[in-house]
């Protein structure tokens, strides 16, 4: 069995700022509170700023922005396989329709999707507010868990669960 440790505030936030800057894309999911499966996309993660807010571009039409407009609950799923880390959190989104902090999250990459660039009029800006989640996470790597793993099946005993806990932003 691994070990739990609970985050709150600024321990939670470098935490999530540490999982999130490793991944850098996550599912995100609206819709969560209707009782019917969930819609989820892949979205990449512009920023993580240090209050652990964390920071999309999308398309202003959007079915992901309309179901915010409706429910702001959200739901982000990342997981880091070449490090063993997964993080789920729930927050509360909120659409922006800012100029600058477009201008600011602005990436290359993001002209896939934006084909008119940082001035594509369509562009919109969600920010996910956490306020809790639950994360895993290896003590040491990859690796090293799995060398662990297969010694425990010989064994017959756990070596190193790694660590997980709640992680809570207030």
């Amino acid at each position: 069995m691994g070990d739990r440790k609970n985050l709150l505030d600024e321990t939670a936030i470098e935490k999530l700022k540490h999982l999130v800057d490793q991944v850098k894309i996550c599912f995100f999911c609206t819709d969560i509170k209707s009782g019917m499966p969930f819609n989820t996309r892949p979205m990449t993660v512009q920023k993580i700023d240090e209050e652990g807010n964390i920071w999309f571009l999308s398309d202003r039409a959007s079915g992901k922005n309309s179901e915010i407009e409706i429910d702001p609950n959200v739901q982000l799923l990342f997981a880091d396989l070449s490090h063993e880390g997964y993080l789920s959190i729930s927050g509360k989104a909120e659409i922006i329709h800012d100029k600058y902090k477009i201008k600011e999250l602005w990436q290359p990459l993001a002209k896939v999707w934006f084909t008119k660039g940082v001035d594509d009029p369509n562009i919109s800006v969600i920010k996910v507010s956490p306020n809790r989640g639950h994360y895993w996470d290896t003590k040491h790597g990859k690796m090293v868990s799995f060398i662990k793993m297969i010694a425990g099946m010989v064994i017959g005993k756990t070596l190193d669960g790694g660590v997980e806990g709640e992680i809570i932003v207030k």
